[in-house]
């Protein structure tokens, strides 16, 4: 059962909301190169605000995702596209399907 999860909520800037939502479908490749990321979502639930969800078996795959390449990529374009930083919550999941 993964236990360890990590939700980021995005707010894009005016008129970077196709860019976002492309960055975010282009991510994917990207994390089915991380062994340890179970589970990942990239979503979209306003016209402005996105969000990424991800679960992992164990804190090192967890670790792994957060100084990965998604991560990097995150926050290089986080000036450019996002109206604000990131905001990027560890969450321990209790119960899971």
């Amino acid at each position: 059962m993964d236990r360890f999860g990590i939700l980021a909520v995005l707010e894009a800037k005016p008129g970077k909301e196709k860019e976002v939502a492309e960055f975010l479908k282009s991510a994917r490749s990207l994390v089915l190169q991380e062994v340890g990321t179970s589970a990942w979502f990239a979503f979209q639930t306003g016209p402005t605000s996105f969000g990424i969800f991800d679960t992992f078996a164990d804190e090192d795959g967890r670790n792994a995702h957060l100084t990965g390449e998604v991560a990097k990529a995150l926050f290089a374009k986080a000036e450019e596209l996002f109206a604000s930083k990131p905001q990027v919550s560890m969450a321990d999941l209790l119960a899971t399907k």
